[in-house]
Formats: structure tokens, sequence, C-alpha cells
């Protein structure tokens, strides 16, 4: 049995004219690192205020080890939460933050004052417990916040959006704590963003969010390979893409009369299509690339370090999918390339996704 099952869970706001969650139903297993990732509106935010009880669902069922929770209030469902805005009391000290879930339980003076200590120590700030929030940076903010969820030992932390406030830098190293705190502790978290790359550093599994409901839930590396559908194509990482006919076996021609060939996805039939290549896996052409030779015009060519990226528009191509975008090694591309120049790329048919419109 999964630590925690959503049944067809569904919530619709006063006024509103579609559900923010539309039926979702999701297990969770004890110890996953699962992350909620989709746009703004998604439904994701929503999901895990259901979850937390800060919210009560219009309809559907929340099972935390098959018992129902949905009508439990927030603090008796044993779970900590992290905010994206940290939540300190300004007034109290950091150790007294951290405090305050133990205070509420009313656990002894005695215990509490380990457990903050420990809390603290765990998220590397045992030194700083008598600071206040204000004299510490955001990311050592975050860290309390963290402490805070985690000090009274809950087997669930939920996270809404907690690194989105933080610069890049600050962002990464949170990450890399987080994922510390999570093989560590072996607790099970839920973990809500928008960042695309966030969710696939952090993730056992994702559950990408659109319009309300899961439209695909899977190990980051399978979202990546393998994605469900064009929205997921393109949510996750860089995606080119070309619309036409799909002939059902892989071809497909576009409106200019480009015929390329993919792999399809399942599903897919003949009629209206769009076909899907990461940057990556686009490469110069060579003289013997008869299928999916793309002829192109650079517009623009930006050295990485590690990489160019390319941007090109193909001939043949319909206006809103003419501009494309490459991935080239160094040494790919010739000495005097520049805006204006004609560019041969080609892509393998098994490096493309073909997807039914």
């Amino acid at each position: 049995m999964a630590l925690i099952e959503l049944q067809r869970l569904s919530k619709l706001y006063p006024g509103a004219s579609a559900p923010a969650v539309d039926s979702v139903s999701l297990a969770i297993e004890a110890g996953e690192f699962l992350t909620l990732l989709g746009p703004s509106g998604s439904g994701k935010t929503s999901t895990l205020m259901l979850l937390a009880g800060f919210e009560q669902p219009t309809s559907g069922h929340i099972l935390l080890d098959g018992q129902p929770i949905e009508r439990l209030p927030p603090h008796q469902r044993g779970m900590g939460v992290v905010f994206q805005s940290y939540s300190l009391f300004p007034h109290m000290t950091v150790a007294q933050n951290v405090a305050f879930p133990l205070q509420v339980r009313k656990w002894p003076a005695a215990t509490i004052a380990a457990k903050v200590q420990q809390a603290l120590d765990t998220v590397r700030l045992g030194h700083l417990g008598e600071r206040r929030p204000v004299q510490l940076s955001g990311g050592q903010q975050q860290r309390v916040a963290l402490a805070r969820a985690l000090v009274f030992e809950p087997r669930v932390v939920l996270m809404d959006e907690p690194l989105s406030a933080l610069d890049k830098k600050l962002r990464e190293e949170m990450q890399l704590e987080i994922r510390r705190l999570h093989r560590e502790l072996g607790v099970t978290m839920v973990f809500v963003t928008h960042d695309q790359a966030e969710a696939m550093t952090l993730s056992d599994r994702v559950a990408v969010f659109n319009h309300g409901r899961i439209v695909q839930l899977a190990p980051p590396q399978a979202l990546y390979d393998a994605p469900a559908d064009v929205f997921v194509a393109g949510f996750i990482g860089d995606n080119n893409h070309l619309a036409g006919q799909a002939d059902g076996t892989g071809g497909l021609r576009s409106a200019g009369g480009l015929r390329l060939q993919g792999r399809p996805a399942a599903g897919s039939q003949a009629g209206a299509a769009t076909l899907c290549v990461r940057p990556e896996h686009l490469r110069p052409a060579r003289a013997d690339d008869h299928v999916n030779r793309l002829d192109a015009t650079v517009l623009d060519a930006i050295h990485l370090g590690d990489h160019w990226r390319l941007v090109v528009r193909l001939d043949g191509a319909a206006e809103a999918d003419a501009a494309w975008f490459a991935k080239l090694a160094p040494g790919a591309l010739p000495d005097d390339l520049r805006p204006g120049q004609p560019l041969a790329l080609a892509f393998d048919p098994q490096h493309a996704w073909l997807f039914a419109a």
C-alpha cells in the first residue's frame, strides 16, 4: 500500500468556470521524493494545499496509510510544510521558530531543546539559534524553515516552491541541501515547482500538471526521453516543433512541403500531428543524409562555453514553426559562420517524436 493516495481529487473554487484540480489520482510511496511540476495555474499548488489540509476538496479522497484524512485539520495530519515565503516569525529567534511546532504539540521543554538543536544541526545552522530571521541570508532563512518542518519528525514534508525567492547560486545550493536531507532522513517529500530543471535535479518521480490534471507521471529521465505529448515535450527541456500531416507510420509532411520522419507516439495515427526534436539531437548534415535533412538560414550563433546555441530559420516551414534551435559541440560549426548564411542540419528519426494534434 502506498503511504499517500489521492483518489479522484477535485477542487472547484467559487466562481471558477473550471476546476483547479480535476479528478487527480496519485499514489505516493514512503520515502519517495515526488515533484508536482507545471506552469502557473496548472493545479499543482492547489493539489499540495489539499494534501496539507489548507483547502478542502470539492470531491475525492486523500488517504494516509489507507485512512481518509481529507476532513482532518492540518495540525492533525502530521505533515511538515515549507512555504515559498518561509513564514518565519520575525520577533522570535531561530531556535524559537524551530521550537514552535513542538510547543504547539506540548512537548516537554527538555525534549524541545534537544530536538531544536538536532534539527538546526541537520540543516547546518546549529550555531545560529539565537539570531533573528532578519539577521540571516535568504538561504539561511530557508534552512530554518526546513528545520521547523522537520523538527517533529514528520513522515511527510510538503514544500510549495520553497526556492523561488533565491538567486540562482543559492537556489542550486539549496537543491543539493534538500537532496542531502532526503537521502539522510528518508522522509517522504512532495515538492511543488514550475522549474523543470529543479524537478529533474531533485525528484524520484515527477507529476506534470496541465489544466488541473496530471498529464504524465514518470521518473525525470523518462519524461525527457519519452514525453507523453507535445505539452510535456515542450515543458521538459528545450524542444523544436513542426506541425503537419502524419501518414500513420512516422512520416510527416509540413504545410510548406517538408517531409520528415520520427517515432510515432503511442496512439498516433494518420492526420494532423506535430513532430518534436530536441536541440541537442540536431547536427550538421552529411552528404548521405537523405532523410530529415533541413535546409536553413542562420539567424544567430551564441557560444556558451561547452556548446554553441544556434538559431536558424527553416526553409519550407510555416512562420510559426520556422525558428529552430540547435546545440552543437565546439568545432561542429564553420569558423566563418555568420547570420544570413545557409546551413544544412539533420537528425536521426529515432531522436524525434511524432504526436497527434
